[in-house]
């Protein structure tokens, strides 16, 4: 019987101690760029899977899928995860849900550990950046992926017009006499790839230029955080411009608008008469506030992923497609 391979194998491949080999693949922000490619590199060499992923799995003829997604600090991706799950119960298909960090708010953003092995028939990435590194990886093990708001050219993927969705919410904000205008995003550690809010950053200010509104109308505002604390911490400033002008506020997820929302209301601010806010992304809660928003086709992007995926586990010559998914705006009462 040949003898499984250990986390010491891959140490020793590597050069590196065992401590430095868990941490490249439970907490790989504790350790170096180099180092995490000298260990992952040593891994596929050996074929090493995690004991805690290699034991999970029961004999069973039921295909198994992984989910990885930023689930705790995006409630979107739920939603998301509520498509697949639809589209795989047909199916019979297992999901195994995997929690990643925000790729903003984490130093190591990068999929550098995955659940790479034979415990998993395919995988669905969610809103994590992937990198060449990674997509070879991935490639070399030939597990089928597919990409769900986000994006490379080796995988299929279902992806937002987010410059649709900016345009939209722009051209609703200057319908409204809105002079001024600021988009709120949470900041990001790590610099070496583009983060959705500053696409959409981007977005917002061209789609404002085209109807003639300056960059230098459009703040942006840096929060803390992704959570409703920081986008509390955000209205200060925007109540500051709404002493001069009405202030259309273009937030870069419906949690920062919800922060807005209670930080301007904490100070007196009208909403919408003095400024107005939009959020991103959708909901049951979002409706519940009355909160204007782009709502993304959040379920239906899950379910597109989940049957891409389908198709390649029953053909690994399915076609590779991009789907690009068209947002909508949800007027409340926020603006």
């Amino acid at each position: 019987m040949t003898r499984s391979v250990t986390i010491h194998d891959v140490a020793g491949e590597a050069g590196v101690s065992i401590a430095t080999v868990s941490h490249t693949m439970n907490r790989p922000a504790r350790v170096s760029a180099e180092t995490r490619t000298k260990v992952l590199e040593a891994a596929d060499k050996l074929g090493y899977v995690p004991a805690r992923t290699a034991n999970g799995r029961a004999p069973t003829a039921r295909k198994r899928i992984g989910v990885v997604a930023p689930f705790r600090a995006y409630p979107s991706y739920a939603m998301r995860l509520n498509g697949v799950l639809d589209a795989c119960e047909a199916e019979r298909v297992d999901v195994i849900v995997f929690d990643h960090p925000s790729a903003s708010r984490s130093p190591s953003p990068r999929l550098s550990t995955l659940p790479l092995s034979a415990s998993l028939d395919g995988l669905i990435v969610m809103g994590v950046p992937i990198d060449t590194g990674l997509g070879e990886r991935l490639v070399d093990r030939e597990l089928p992926t597919v990409l769900v708001d986000s994006t490379h050219p080796r995988f299929p993927s279902v992806v937002l017009d987010e410059a649709h969705g900016t345009r939209i919410a722009s051209e609703h904000l200057l319908a409204r006499a809105f002079t001024r205008f600021v988009y709120v995003t949470e900041g990001q550690v790590s610099h070496d790839f583009i983060a959705h809010g500053t696409r959409r950053l981007s977005g917002f200010v061209h789609a404002l230029a085209d109807r003639g509104i300056p960059e230098d109308h459009v703040k942006r505002i840096t929060a803390r955080s992704g959570n409703v604390t920081a986008g509390r911490h955000a209205a200060e400033a925007i109540a500051s411009l709404a002493r001069d002008e009405r202030v259309g506020v273009l937030a870069g997820h419906d949690t920062l608008a919800a922060g807005i929302l209670a930080g301007l209301r904490a100070r007196r601010v009208s909403v919408p008469e003095s400024v107005g806010v939009i959020g991103w992304d959708g909901g049951d809660s979002v409706e519940a506030l009355g909160l204007t928003t782009v709502q993304q086709p959040l379920v239906e992007s899950g379910r597109i992923g989940a049957r891409q995926l389908l198709s390649l586990l029953a053909d690994r010559a399915a076609p590779q497609e991009r789907v690009l998914l068209t947002p909508s705006l949800v007027e409340g009462i926020t603006t």
